[in-house]
């Protein structure tokens, strides 16, 4: 794990136990959101006409810093639903990404008919439970800061409450991690976490050691609508797009005109 993981992972554990300690998993079970049935993300990027587009509302990043503190998360969510994406990403780490819980369950009451991925550090099974519990219906497990255990268990979990897993890899070793990959929604960051390069190269060549029956979305550094068609005869099927989106003054334009473009 690179060092920048290294301190998010460790921050987010601290920020989880002191959550743990004044929430219950029973308080979460109440919530009125924990009620509803969860979109299928699977479902979204398969579709036929679905654009594979996963776009992502982000404030900040370690590497960016801000990349846009001006636009609302009401207006961000009208803008991509307009453009007609295939889910909606939201950032829910607050210290490194300027994101909030408050950001997922705002852009709820406004989009009620696609899928919402709580983008994440998930540590701890209590992240599932309340990410169910603020109204999403995705979530994100990163494979390299995970055991093959946790990896495991934290997605039986999701299933188990209805959420979709984003399975997020790297390099070949992390891919081994994931048991029983056939059917899994599986995510290649074109980003190292290590260097914050991206090469689109090596999820390519990643991409063609994951079987066909997962679902491969490219994650990180796409600005170019024409990569996407190339991405596609590689079999990859969601795309996975923030900061070119929302490095714009109006990200729900600039990704509705990526989007015409691709079809």
């Amino acid at each position: 794990m690179s060092n920048i993981l290294e301190q998010i992972v460790a921050f987010k554990k601290e920020e989880v136990a002191k959550i743990k300690a004044e929430v219950s998993v029973s308080q979460l079970v109440k919530s009125p959101a924990f009620k509803r049935t969860p979109f299928s993300l699977k479902e979204a990027l398969i579709e036929k006409g679905s654009s594979g587009i996963i776009a992502e509302f982000k404030r900040q990043s370690p590497s960016k810093g801000i990349i846009n503190d001006k636009v609302s998360i009401q207006d961000v969510t009208e803008g991509y639903l307009k453009a007609n994406v295939a889910a909606q990403s939201i950032l829910t780490d607050t210290r490194y990404f300027g994101g909030t819980m408050v950001d997922l369950m705002t852009a709820r009451t406004i989009n009620t008919v696609r899928p919402i991925l709580r983008k994440d550090f998930v540590v701890d099974a209590f992240q599932i439970v309340e990410a169910k519990a603020i109204g999403a219906d995705a979530v994100l497990l990163i494979a390299a800061c995970l055991t093959k255990e946790e990896l495991k268990n934290y997605g039986k979990l999701a299933e188990d409450l209805g959420l979709s897993v984003l399975y997020e890899i790297h390099s070949q070793e992390e891919l081994d991690k994931i048991s029983d990959v056939d059917g899994k929604i599986i995510g290649i960051n074109n980003r190292n976490l290590k260097t914050f390069q991206v090469d689109l190269e090596h999820s390519i060549a990643l991409a063609s050691k994951i079987p066909d029956s997962c679902v491969k979305v490219s994650e990180s550094g796409i600005s170019d609508p024409r990569v996407i068609s190339g991405l596609k005869e590689y079999g990859f099927q969601g795309f996975l797009i923030g900061e070119n989106f929302m490095k714009t003054e109006n990200p729900g334009i600039a990704c509705r005109e990526f989007i015409d473009q691709i079809r």
